[in-house]
C-alpha cells in the first residue's frame, strides 16, 4: 500500500475507474506527419515503416496487412486513423524483438562458439539443501530452451540402482531413469538444437555400467557417440540437431567413496587448496549495476563440489567401464596444476572444465586473456558457489565476457541475475545457443585475442523513450499495488554489460494511474553493444514499505528493432502477462 491513512472513513470511494489509454503528444504528432485527412493510408503507412521504424525493406503489401488487421477497429478501412495506429503500436506485430524472426546465426560452427542456455543442478525444485528432486524442473527448463541439464547421480539406498540428488544432503532423490525419459520426451520441444547432460557422478564402475545401459536403451539412436576417444574439435549445432550428448569427467580410476566425502568435506569447510594460495584472498571489482546481493553467508573459499574436482588423488588403480566411458562426447577434467595447467589448450584435444563463480572471478584477474583464449577452442562452465543454498544465481555476465558458453543457473532462482539469462537467450530464435560475438573468437596479429580489462571507445549509443504503460488494469487485482486508489507506477531502465556499459535509471513515478504516460528520454553509450542487455523494470512507488513489483524484462540489444515498439513484461518467474506492456521508442546513434 503506498498511500498512508490515518483514520478510515466508511464512505470512501474506491477510485479505480479505467480512463481511455491516449496517445502520447509525440505519437500524435507523428500521426499527423504521416497521414492524411487524418487516415494513415497503405503508401503513409509505408513510409513510416520506413523512416521511423527503419524497416528498410517494408513494402506496400505489408503496411495494407496490417491495416486490414485494424479493420474491425474502424469503419473506414482504407487506412488507420490515430486510434487505430495507437492500437497497432501496442500490438503484438510490433513487438521489440521479433519472435518469428526465428534462428538467424551461424550454426555451423564448433559448438565452442556459442553461449549455450545451461542448468545448474536441474533436477531441484526449490533450495540447494532440502526440496525435493524430480523431473519438473527438468522438465520446464527444457520448455524455456536451456539446452545444458546437470544430474548429480549417486548409488541409490539399497546400491543397486542409480538416483540423482544432491548429495549429502536432505534433498529427496529421484530415479535417473524417470529423468532420463523426462529428457527425451521434452529434449526438443523449445528448439531442435542439442541437449546436454552434464553428470557429476558418483558411481562405482559396476553402477557406470548400468548408468551407460540405461543411457544406450533411453535415447537410442538420438545419442551422439564419439567416434573416437576425445574430440579434436566440437561438431556444429547444426549437425547435432536433435540429438543427446553425454559430458562428464572420463573414469580413469575408482575413487572409494570415504575418500571422496573427506576431500569434498575438506573443500565445503574451507580448507585451502593450493589455487586458493597461489591466487591469494583478493576479490575482483566487477560491477553489473543495480543487481543486488543476495541473501546468504558469503565464504571467502571456493565450493569445489563439482565433478572435475575429483582428482586422482586416491593411487590405487580400480576397473573403469568401458561403455560408460564411451558414450562420453565433451571430456570434462582439469589438468594437475593450477589455473596455468587448467586453461593450457591442446591442438589435439577439445574438452570442458568448470570453475565456480569464486574460482572464475579470481581467475579473471590474472588470467583474463588465457580464458578468452581457452573458450576459443574448449568450454568453460561456470556453477554457483555452494552458499547460494537458496538457488540464487550471479552476475553471468562474468563468464560471457570472457567467452564462458556454459554459465550455470539454478532456473528456480527467480530474481535479476536469472532475468538477465532469459534476456540473453532470447536472441537468435530463443533456440539456446547464441553465436559468441567475433571478437571472443578471433586471433589477432601477434597471437592477440581480446582483453576484457580494456577500456574500448563507445561504439554506439543506445536512446531509449520511455512512452507508457498499459494492462495492470486487466493483468492485476484492482487493490494489488494500493487499497484505495489507482497506482503510482515508475520505470527502471538500464543496460547489463560489460562493466563500463553497466548502468540503471529511473523515470519519475506517476501518481494514481492505471495508464501512466512518462514521455521520459535516455540514453546510453555503448563500448561493447553485442553484449549489452537492456533491462526493463516497472515498480509500484511505495511510501512506507518496499516498492510493488510491476513488470519486468531484459532484451539483447543485438536484437532489437529501432522505432516505436510494443515491449511486454513478464513476472519475476519469467512468464508473459497477458496485457500489460510499455510502449517505447529505440534508437542508435
Amino acid at each position: 500500500m503506498s498511500k498512508q491513512t490515518y483514520s478510515v472513513c466508511l464512505c470512501w470511494h474506491r477510485r479505480f475507474k479505467l480512463a481511455l489509454s491516449e496517445a502520447p503528444q509525440e505519437i500524435k504528432t507523428l500521426f499527423d506527419q504521416y497521414s492524411e485527412n487524418e487516415l494513415m493510408t497503405p503508401s503513409n503507412l509505408k513510409r513510416f515503416l520506413i523512416e521511423v521504424q527503419k524497416q528498410e525493406h517494408a513494402t506496400e503489401e505489408e503496411a495494407q496487412a496490417i491495416i486490414d488487421g485494424f479493420k474491425h477497429f474502424h469503419r473506414r478501412g482504407a487506412g488507420l486513423n490515430l486510434e487505430t495506429f495507437f492500437k497497432f503500436l501496442f500490438s503484438d506485430s510490433n513487438l521489440s524483438i521479433l519472435p518469428s524472426i526465428g534462428v538467424h546465426h551461424d550454426m555451423t560452427l564448433p559448438l565452442s562458439h556459442y553461449f549455450i542456455y545451461t542448468g545448474h543442478n536441474s533436477y531441484l525444485t526449490g533450495n540447494q539443501l532440502s526440496s525435493d528432486c524430480s523431473d519438473v524442473p527438468i522438465i520446464n527448463a527444457l520448455k524455456r530452451g536451456v539446452r545444458v541439464i546437470e544430474l548429480d547421480i549417486w548409488p541409490n539406498a539399497s546400491k543397486d540402482n542409480v538416483d540423482v540428488l544432491h548429495g549429502r544432503t536432505l534433498t529427496t532423490p529421484v530415479e535417473l531413469i524417470r529423468c532420463l525419459r523426462s529428457i527425451k520426451e521434452h529434449a526438443f520441444a523449445a528448439s531442435e538444437y542439442p541437449v546436454v547432460i552434464t553428470l557429476e557422478d558418483h558411481l562405482t564402475p559396476d553402477l557406470q555400467a548400468k548408468v551407460a545401459e540405461m543411457v544406450t536403451q533411453t535415447f537410442g539412436d538420438i545419442l551422439f557417440v564419439p567416434g573416437s576417444e576425445s574430440l579434436k574439435e566440437f561438431p556444429s549445432p547444426e549437425s547435432l540437431k536433435k540429438r543427446i550428448i553425454i559430458s562428464t569427467k572420463p573414469p580413469k580410476e575408482y575413487l572409494e567413496t570415504k575418500e571422496v566425502k573427506e576431500k569434498e568435506d575438506d573443500s565445503l569447510h574451507g580448507k585451502a587448496s593450493g589455487d586458493d594460495e597461489a591466487w591469494g584472498k583478493e576479490v575482483p571489482s566487477f560491477k553489473c549495476a543495480s543487481i543486488s546481493d543476495y541473501k546468504g553467508v558469503n565464504l571467502d573459499k571456493d565450493d569445489i563440489h563439482d565433478e572435475e574436482d575429483h582428482d586422482e588423488s586416491d593411487k590405487s588403480h580400480h576397473h573403469v567401464a568401458p561403455e560408460y566411458k564411451g558414450l562420453i562426447a565433451i571430456h570434462a577434467g582439469k589438468s594437475k596444476g593450477g589455473i596455468d595447467a587448467w586453461l593450457k589448450v591442446d591442438p589435439e584435444k577439445a574438452r570442458r572444465i568448470s570453475l565456480s563463480e569464486q574460482q572464475l572471478e579470481k581467475a579473471v584477474i590474472t588470467h583474463g586473456k588465457e580464458i578468452v583464449r581457452f573458450t576459443q577452442k574448449n568450454i568453460l562452465r561456470v556453477f554457483p558457489k555452494g552458499t547460494r543454498i537458496d538457488s540464487s544465481n550471479y552476475n553471468p555476465l562474468i563468464g560471457w565476457v570472457h567467452g564462458a558458453q556454459m554459465v550455470a543457473f539454478n532456473m528456480q532462482g527467480y530474481g535479476r541475475s536469472l532475468w538477465l539469462m532469459h534476456g540473453m537467450f532470447r536472441a537468435n530464435g530463443g533456440c539456446g545457443y547464441v553465436k559468441k560475438p567475433d571478437f571472443l573468437l578471433t586471433t589477432g596479429p601477434d597471437n592477440k585475442v581480446f582483453d576484457p580489462k580494456a577500456k574500448l571507445p563507445v561504439k554506439t549509443t543506445l536512446k531509449v523513450t520511455v512512452y507508457m504503460g498499459e494492462g495492470w488494469y486487466y493483468d492485476f487485482k484492482h487493490t494489488h499495488f494500493d487499497q484505495y486508489s489507482p497506482p503510482d507506477f515508475y520505470t527502471r531502465v538500464g543496460i547489463a554489460g560489460v562493466p563500463n556499459d553497466s548502468t540503471m535509471k529511473k523515470t519519475k513515478a506517476i501518481e494514481d494511474n492505471w495508464l501512466p504516460t512518462w514521455n521520459e528520454v535516455f540514453e546510453f553509450p555503448l563500448t561493447v553493444p553485442e553484449l549489452a542487455l537492456l533491462r526493463i523494470e516497472v515498480h509500484e512507488y511505495d511510501m512506507s514499505e518496499k516498492d510493488d513489483f510491476g513488470g519486468q524484462t531484459c532484451l539483447p540489444v543485438s536484437e532489437l528493432r529501432s522505432g516505436i515498439r510494443a515491449v511486454s513484461l513478464h513476472s519475476q518467474k519469467g512468464d508473459k502477462y497477458n496485457s500489460v506492456k510499455l510502449l517505447m521508442r529505440f534508437e542508435f546513434h
